[in-house]
């Protein structure tokens, strides 16, 4: 995720609070489903997987701003 900005995922690791938060819910909801994912059903799993994208999306939004 975000492989060619690390630099600036770093910076905003340590410095932005919001952008942490999103990472560890993304991070979390990323290993719920390569953990889970095989045993939940279509609809519970398709939901995470929505939820992992919108996470991803804010955080890019914040990555821009960062870098903009």
């Amino acid at each position: 995720m975000f492989e060619d900005q690390l630099q600036a995922v770093q910076e905003l690791l340590t410095t932005n609070e919001k952008f942490r938060q999103l990472h560890d819910q993304y991070q979390a909801v990323k290993s719920e489903i390569d953990t889970n994912g095989l045993t939940r059903d279509q609809f519970s799993l398709e939901r995470l997987k929505k939820q992992k994208l919108m996470l991803k999306d804010q955080m890019a939004i914040l990555l821009n701003q960062h870098t903009s």
